[in-house]
């Protein structure tokens, strides 16, 4: 049976860069729909189904992190990856918790967002086929991965899509070490800078909600090597 082509939705207001990358696409055979605004995006967001979705951040009538908030809330598992001029770290983390997937930085080189494009659309349908393991325990904590919630003893605990991703990997790794690179890798599909302390600041994050509030402690740092989850 012939599988149906990848539909694929461009967020850009630059007509010329929207352009370029809808015609990239096509001729690697997804299908494409282009908007030029923010509302527009969303209403397309609203009419049709899109496997994954390329958003820049300066857009019209609606920003791209409006746009993202938007999507998370018709759709938590759609791959997002956001195409900006903005390269600061604080811009990637309000892009990672507004729940996108990745961030691509222009100028940038086709063959770069194709690459980043066929990783989150492999791993989206490996994770569709794949038996859920829906719930995960470390201590008295709880991700139940078909609901998207978590609890600690028992209490709710609201976290980003990100923050989310990071914790679900630390705890499938319960109990050895992981590194920033290898997190950098496999939670977010790239890699970081040297000079970036994405990872840093979101383990934070999760230390904040997670375990300041507990006396028992599950995220430890191990000082050169990197962060290990466990119970003592």
């Amino acid at each position: 049976m012939t599988q149906e082509p990848k539909r694929i939705l461009i967020v850009e207001d630059d007509a010329r860069i929207a352009q370029n990358i809808s015609k990239g696409f096509r001729e690697k055979g997804f299908e494409t729909e282009v908007a030029y605004d923010g509302l527009i995006g969303t209403r397309l967001v609203n009419s049709q189904h899109f496997d994954l979705i390329i958003l820049d951040i300066s857009l019209p009538s609606m920003n791209g992190y409006e746009v993202c908030k938007h999507i998370r809330q018709r759709d938590p598992n759609v791959p997002v990856l956001m195409l900006t001029a903005l390269g600061e770290t604080e811009d990637k983390i309000e892009g990672f918790n507004v729940g996108a997937d990745d961030y691509i930085v222009k100028p940038f080189d086709f063959r770069e967002l194709l690459l980043r494009v066929n990783v989150f659309l492999k791993r989206s349908h490996s994770e569709s086929d794949a038996p859920a393991t829906n719930l995960l325990h470390v201590a008295d904590l709880e991700v139940n991965t078909d609901t998207k919630t978590v609890t600690r003893a028992g209490q709710r605990i609201d976290l980003t899509p990100k923050e989310l991703g990071l914790l679900e990997y630390l705890i499938r790794h319960k109990g050895r070490v992981v590194t920033k690179k290898e997190i950098s890798e496999k939670v977010w599909d790239t890699h970081f800078d040297s000079g970036t302390n994405v990872v840093e600041v979101y383990i934070n994050f999760l230390r904040k909600k997670i375990d300041r509030d507990f006396e028992r402690k599950l995220i430890h740092t191990k000082s050169g090597m990197g962060y290990i989850l466990k119970e003592d």
